[in-house]
């Protein structure tokens, strides 16, 4: 099961909810204040370290959101 992330539309208040992907649209209920919350595009980046010692960042499949590649793009997931 996916994590979503998840902002309040009422305190703005971001949470991370565990859920089944048929579930994904759904609006969550704010752990602070109980008010409807709005799913949010996850982001984040990774890194690898070569044999010679130099980091550099990994693109994802298509190098990048919307980049045409096989991947699973958040932008392609109807939010």
């Amino acid at each position: 099961m996916p994590i979503y992330e998840f902002a309040c539309t009422r305190c703005d208040h971001k949470f991370e909810q565990l859920r089944p992907m048929d579930r994904m649209a759904e609006p969550a209920q704010c752990p602070m204040c109980d008010s409807d919350s709005k799913r949010q595009l996850s982001v984040f980046s990774a890194f690898m370290t070569t044999e010679g010692g130099q980091t550099s960042a990994i693109a994802g499949a298509g190098g990048g959101c919307c980049g045409g590649g096989g991947g699973g793009c958040a932008c392609a997931m109807g939010m």
